[in-house]
C-alpha cells in the first residue's frame, strides 16, 4: 500500500474524530464587535427599574354602629307614647314604637293611655249608675215610685215598660256610648325623655312615621 492510499482512508478516519470531538467540545464565543460594545455599554448605564408593588388594598370593614346614619344614639332614652285607648289608637302607637325601635337600636318605648280631661272623667262615673238606675225602673217602677212618694209611676215608665227589653237594651247601648265618649281623649303625645315632641291636640291630626322619626332624631342627637 502506497502512501496516496494511506492518505484517502486516512482522511475518513481524521475526519469521524473531528465530528466526535466537536460534539462534547463548546464552541468559543463570538469576538464582539463595535457594535456589540456599544450595546453592552448602554445596557449597563441604563439604570434598571424597579417595579415596586404596592400592596393590594381591600377595604376593610369599620366597626361601626351607625344605624340609618345616627348611630346608637338610642341607647339610655324613653320615649313615651301617650294615647287615647278608647279612640282605638293602639295599632297607630304599636306601629309608631315598632318604628322607633327599629330606627334607634336601644331606645325604650312606653305606651300608656292618655286620660281625659278631669271633668268629663267625672261625669263618665255618672253614667254607670244612671244606667243601672234606669234598668232598675223599668223593672220595678211600680214598687219605687210609690217609696218616692209618687202616687203613680209617670206616663214615661209606661211607655218603658211597653217594651221592656228594648228599653234595657237601649239604655245599655246608650250608657255605654256616652260612657266612651267622656273616657276618649282623642290624644296621641308623644314625648321624647319628658319633652313633648308632639301633639295631636295641638296638631289635630297624627304624625307621620317619617316626621316622628327625624322629630326624635334631631332630639337625640342634640341632647
Amino acid at each position: 500500500m502506497d502512501r496516496s492510499q494511506i492518505l484517502l482512508l486516512g482522511l475518513p478516519i481524521f475526519l469521524f474524530c473531528s465530528d466526535i470531538l466537536n460534539l462534547f467540545t463548546t464552541s468559543p464565543p463570538p469576538k464582539p464587535t463595535p457594535n456589540d460594545h456599544h450595546n453592552i455599554h448602554q445596557f449597563q448605564t441604563k439604570p434598571q427599574q424597579v417595579l415596586q408593588q404596592q400592596p393590594l388594598q381591600f377595604p376593610t370593614q369599620k366597626s361601626s354602629t351607625i344605624v340609618g346614619g345616627l348611630g346608637n344614639i338610642g341607647f339610655g332614652n324613653v320615649i313615651n307614647i301617650n294615647f287615647c285607648v278608647s279612640c282605638s289608637y293602639r295599632g297607630t302607637a304599636v306601629t309608631m314604637k315598632n318604628m322607633l325601635e327599629s330606627e334607634f337600636p336601644g331606645i325604650q318605648v312606653i305606651l300608656a293611655n292618655h286620660p281625659a280631661s278631669l271633668p268629663k272623667r267625672l261625669l263618665s262615673k255618672v253614667v254607670p249608675a244612671v244606667q243601672f238606675g234606669v234598668i232598675g225602673i223599668i223593672l220595678a217602677g211600680e214598687q219605687i215610685f210609690p217609696r218616692l212618694g209618687f202616687a203613680a209611676p209617670p206616663p214615661w215608665y209606661y211607655s218603658l215598660r211597653a217594651n221592656r227589653f228594648g228599653s234595657i237594651a237601649s239604655t245599655w247601648l246608650f250608657g255605654n256610648f256616652i260612657q266612651s265618649f267622656l273616657q276618649s281623649s282623642g290624644a296621641f303625645e308623644v314625648f321624647c325623655n319628658g319633652e313633648l315632641v308632639f301633639s295631636k291636640l295641638m296638631e289635630h291630626r297624627f304624625p307621620g312615621e317619617i316626621e316622628l322619626r327625624d322629630v326624635v332624631g334631631k332630639r337625640l342627637a342634640n341632647r
